[in-house]
């Protein structure tokens, strides 16, 4: 296993585990509260728990290595959506009422790498499909 394989599942594992850590904290704020909070965003409230769900089940799928590519693709479209319905207006680095998106941009970008990344020979997708070269 090279350095490239070893930094790609380590990125892949903490990805999946900030945004089960993100959905774990929705849960707990109840979504209710953040059906309300999308709401007053001007976002469906109903969109909140596809978030959640996408967060909480799309982390432990990354966590493990499996839909690596399809999941990787959800959390970037997700990302972008939040940036250009809640954040942008708020500036790179936020204001005192809420964050930036400085993290959702680092968040996209790790998430397309995943996306184009090899399989890592620690998932279940390597498992289940095999290798797969990277797409130029």
């Amino acid at each position: 296993m090279n350095k490239v394989t070893v930094v790609s599942t380590l990125m892949r594992v903490v990805l999946g585990i900030l945004f089960l850590a993100h959905g774990i904290s929705k849960l707990n704020m109840g979504l209710v509260n953040v059906e309300a909070w999308f709401s007053s965003l001007g976002i469906p409230g109903g969109v909140a728990y596809f978030v959640a769900a996408l967060e909480i089940v799309g982390g432990i799928m990354l966590i493990v290595g499996l839909f690596t590519r399809y999941v990787s693709a959800l959390f970037a479209i997700m990302l972008t959506g939040a940036i250009f319905t809640a954040k942008l207006s708020t500036g790179l680095l936020g204001n005192n009422q809420m964050a930036g998106y400085e993290l959702d941009l680092i968040l996209i970008i790790t998430s397309m790498y995943m996306f184009v990344a090899d399989r890592s020979p620690l998932s279940v997708d390597h498992a289940l499909f095999g290798r797969r070269s990277a797409k130029k």
